[in-house]
């Protein structure tokens, strides 16, 4: 492959000789014009650059203008060629009569483009060269081959009709034919010659392998051949004698390949006409039609069109993907003008309302795959502009914004039809609510993003002698904007919207609302500066809303909906605005409390005689005084501005919780990683006398945690007992509310406002103390006790570490643990920690690394040493519920009788195991089962486990055959 590389970038500099015979100008005029948009098409995969496949769709055009019809393939000399073709039947109504527009006036398409004819003179001055005599060399120049090119590629196929009499053109795999008849002679250069034939090689890959017309299976000998004879061919020079090694088997897998049809026929060959192949070579056919200049539809639009016809059959193009390739060109031409050739932008919009028609009626899953790659490329250009049309057009370039909202209305039409499956599945919209919602969209976004722009604008005309409000000069400038989208862009977008100036001031309206709501609140008292910002605002809602109703006078009652859009500013109660910010500052109060207090908290037990940290108790004082004092107030919206007032406490009270809870670490960061599975060294000692065991890997520690277990447990005690006294005291608080709400006369208790309800903070202390019981089971039991569970547990040999240690450090645990928590989540922590105890115990038994092996005859002790741990938790009836217990270690009563199963029984049960959840199994091994959520016993990476922690010669046999488990990490 590495020629093949290599010559990939003098494939592209000999491609690019084609163009050769385009003109200088022409070069230096292209340079100077708005780079195209990216195709819309997928990538072929293949790297085959633009000049090699305006090669090959020139090389495809030229041999299907030979053959006509269904005539074999026939020499037709180059001056006749135009001449001889004929008319073809086009469905469209744009290309419907060709047949007679070589001796027209006029060209047919450019009139239904709405396109008009320029004079041959000018076009010739402004190419700087005499004028093609025909067609085919406007083509040949249009696609920038030379004649050296064009001559040459005549030749070869003067001497594939000779050798290929009476065949159709599209039974010939061309790039074969050309392979064969192209020499070294035909080049003045031999990289040229060299890089013409990686080309077809490439070609045949993409066409025949990439992107065939009918899909491939893996297991097809002649795609597996053509691959190896090409990939070959691209590591040496390719030999092209006809009985030469390389090209029979060449000829013979490209041939087998290509005869594949996807309905019976005759003689038909398919290498050009796959997905999305066809359409990447038939786009550069496409650009024959436009001036290689200044890139404006040619004047022969008509002959062209009729000439690329012809090539259909071979690239498997219909009426359906001619239209969409064409209403693509002539946008992407737009583009490229800088947006100033207002006639393709006119055509470009025509051109689509054919596509609307062919998106209504196909079904083609190719066509609608690449229609709304096309569709959305097109969308993506015109909506970055007329999401923000005040930016992109001003009084230069107003005439080119309705042909740009008419693209972007029909594209959204498009997408709005049956146009695939997944469209077909849904109900079909209504294209005025389709066209409707678009502009508002386009209206909303471009306001929006002038009226930022006003504000900044605004800001920057404040004046330190005369420092009027900012928000009256932005009142004064929307006005401004108002009259200006009223006289100047509406009455382009009335055209798809009746009402789009209705929806212009109500975004206005919005806007600002916005602006005077946040000045409004932020007031602390009536300066004159205020009154004259509230002045201005009232005088510009009474403009817009009066514009509004003007629009919709004539119109039912839609014009109302954006009247009811334009809601009041109020700001008419300077008391309440008082209220508001009185209220705003008290939560910003309380937050900042919260910060400070937090700092300095020591979560010590001695601090106060209720095991709770004091500041919660501070915080909720602070809570009831406020709520006081705010029911104090001489109000007639008490239950309104009440809602403010209880989301700020809320959020601070749940701002108090996450604190009280962080940095003590989570689940995730406590837990151990698995180690990786090992199978027993039967009959060896399993570490020396001075080795350290390997142990679970431990995470890392969080920032702020305690190393020091007898700090740790009583602080998280106090933090679980401070988040439960918050949880009581909210309870409190809310019946303590309806109590100020029903002295409070002005109330209307019809509405249901009284249940008050802290929605935030109660499920954050909940979530909390669960969170916190987690924490602690896993601090105590994963880092307090890994040395007598982790380390230690079972390692070595079992009947020497028992589980007695552990016991002897859990008991004072739970001696400290009862006297400090409060009796309401006492026991949610015990069973907690509980549960971390099982879930570690199962760690050591199943994910114990290699430290551990277990015979037959442990079981019993470890089924002993376990009832001897669940014994601890039930305390002879005086610790936790028995049921309670039984529940929790139900997982590992489960596991332990595979701990006293035989080897051969759990190597069966895991094979049944491995089967049934992962199909039936190769010879060559089992998969890995993953781990589960939870061990059970049939699972099979359970069973597993146990296999791998067995010590005997059966199961260290089957890990090392199914898995070639090590017996070291």
């Amino acid at each position: 492959m590495a020629r093949f590389f290599r010559d990939s970038t003098s494939s592209s500099r000999s491609s690019s000789d084609l163009a050769a015979g385009a003109d200088a100008s022409a070069t230096a005029s292209a340079s100077s014009r708005t780079p195209p948009l990216p195709s819309p098409f997928p990538d072929l995969g293949v790297p085959l650059s633009a000049a090699e496949l305006r090669a090959t769709a020139y090389e495809i055009l030229v041999a299907a203008s030979r053959a006509t019809g269904a005539k074999p393939l026939t020499y037709i000399p180059q001056s006749a060629a135009s001449a001889a073709s004929p008319a073809s039947s086009l469905s469209s109504s744009i290309h419907r009569s060709l047949a007679s527009t070589a001796a027209a006036s006029s060209s047919k398409v450019k009139k239904a483009l709405g396109l008009r004819r320029s004079s041959a003179s000018s076009s010739s001055k402004r190419r700087g060269t005499r004028r093609p005599a025909t067609v085919a060399e406007l083509v040949r120049v249009q696609l920038g081959v030379t004649e050296q090119a064009d001559a040459r590629i005549r030749r070869a196929l003067l001497r594939i009709a000779a050798g290929q009499l009476g065949k159709h053109a599209e039974s010939l795999v061309f790039p074969l034919e050309f392979l064969q008849q192209f020499k070294a002679s035909d080049f003045l250069d031999p990289h040229e010659y060299e890089a013409w034939q990686l080309r077809y090689l490439k070609l045949l890959e993409a066409g025949l392998l990439f992107h065939p017309l009918v899909p491939l299976k893996k297991s097809d000998i002649s795609a597996l051949r053509l691959r190896q004879v090409i990939h070959g061919a691209y590591d040496r020079p390719v030999e092209t004698e006809k009985n030469s090694k390389l090209m029979v088997e060449l000829c013979s897998a490209a041939r087998a390949l290509a005869g594949r049809s996807l309905i019976e026929t005759f003689d038909e060959c398919h290498w050009a006409d796959g997905f999305p192949l066809n359409l990447h070579i038939y786009q550069m056919l496409i650009e024959a039609c436009f001036d290689s200049e200044d890139g404006a539809v040619v004047d022969e639009i008509d002959e062209v069109v009729e000439m690329l016809t012809k090539t259909w059959p071979i690239l498997g193009i219909n009426q359906n993907f001619h239209n969409l390739c064409f209403a693509w060109a002539l946008f992407n031409h737009f583009v490229m003008s800088g947006q100033a050739d207002i006639e393709l932008l006119s055509g470009a919009g025509i051109q689509l309302t054919e596509v609307v028609k062919d998106a209504k009626t196909t079904k083609d899953p190719d066509y609608c795959d690449v229609l709304i790659s096309t569709i959305n490329s097109i969308m993506g250009w015109t909506e970055k502009r007329l999401l923000a049309y005040h930016e992109t057009f001003s009084a230069s370039n107003i005439d080119s914004m309705q042909g740009i909202v008419s693209i972007g209305v029909s594209t959204a039409k498009i997408l709005a039809e049956d146009i695939s499956h997944e469209y077909h599945r849904k109900r079909k919209q209504e294209t005025d609510v389709v066209v409707h919602s678009k502009i508002e969209t386009y209206i909303r976004s471009s306001l929006r993003t002038a009226f930022a722009q006003k504000m900044e604008e605004a800001d920057s005309k404040r004046s330190s002698r005369h420092p009027v409000p900012v928000l009256s000069i932005l009142a004064k400038a929307i006005g401004d904007l108002a009259t200006k989208e009223k006289t100047v862009y509406s009455p382009i977008l009335k055209k798809w919207h009746p009402l789009a100036t209705s929806v212009a001031v109500a975004t206005l309206h919005s806007c600002f609302g916005n602006e005077i709501k946040q000045f409004i609140a932020g007031l602390t008292e009536l300066t004159p500066d205020a009154a004259q910002v509230l002045k201005a605002a009232d005088k510009l809602e009474k403009d817009l809303v009066n514009i509004a109703v003007e629009d919709s006078v004539n119109i039912d009652d839609d014009g109302k909906l954006f009247i009811r859009e334009m809601l009041p500013y109020e700001a008419e109660n300077v008391m309440a605005n008082l209220v508001k910010a009185w209220v705003k500052e008290r939560v910003d109060r309380l937050k900042g409390w919260i910060d400070k207090n937090l700092q300095h908290e020591t979560w010590n037990p001695k601090a106060n005689g209720e095991n709770f940290a004091p500041s919660s108790m501070k915080m909720m004082q602070i809570i009831d005084e406020t709520l006081q004092a705010f029911f104090q107030f001489p109000l007639t919206m008490h239950s309104t501005l009440h809602s403010d007032l209880a989301t700020g406490l809320d959020r601070n009270i749940q701002y108090y919780v996450s604190k009280s809870k962080a940095g003590c670490g989570t689940q995730s960061t406590l837990i151990p990683q698995l180690p990786h599975l090992t199978r027993c060294d039967v009959g060896s000692k399993l570490f020396k006398k001075k080795e350290k065991p390997q142990v679970l890997m431990k995470r890392g520690s969080q920032v702020g945690s305690t190393t020091n277990g007898a700090s740790v447990i009583p602080e998280l005690c106090i933090r679980i007992n401070t988040l439960y006294h918050v949880q009581t005291e909210l309870e409190s608080l809310e019946k303590k509310i309806k109590t100020y709400f029903r002295n409070v006369e002005s109330i209307d208790r019809s509405t249901g406002e009284l249940n008050i309800h802290f929605k935030l903070s109660q499920p954050a202390c909940q979530e909390g103390i669960r969170q916190l019981c987690e924490t602690f089971a896993y601090k105590v039991i994963y880092n307090d006790l890994s040395h007598v569970l982790l380390d230690s547990l079972y390692a070595g040999d079992t009947a020497s570490n028992r589980v007695e240690p552990l016991l002897r450090e859990l008991d004072p645990i739970l001696r400290m643990v009862s006297g400090i928590l409060h009796n309401g989540v006492r026991n949610r922590v015990i069973t907690s920690l509980m549960k971390g105890s099982f879930d570690g115990f199962l760690l050591v038994l199943l994910a114990g690394g290699p430290t551990r092996a277990f015979t037959l005859q442990d079981s019993q002790m470890i089924e002993n040493d376990f009832r001897a741990l669940r014994s601890l938790y039930i305390a002879n009836g005086r610790g936790l519920p028995e049921e309670l217990v039984d529940k929790a270690s139900s997982e590992v009563k489960n596991i332990l009788p595979l701990l006293r199963t035989d080897t051969g029984t759990l190597i069966e049960r895991f094979k049944q195991a491995i089967s049934e959840s992962c199909g039936s199994t190769a010879k060559s091994g089992f998969p890995m089962p993953p781990v589960p959520a939870q061990w059970s016993p049939s699972n099979p990476n359970t069973i597993l486990r146990v296999l791998c922690y067995r010590n005997d010669e059966a199961a260290t046999k089957f890990l090392k055959k199914a898995y070639n488990l090590p017996k070291k990490l």
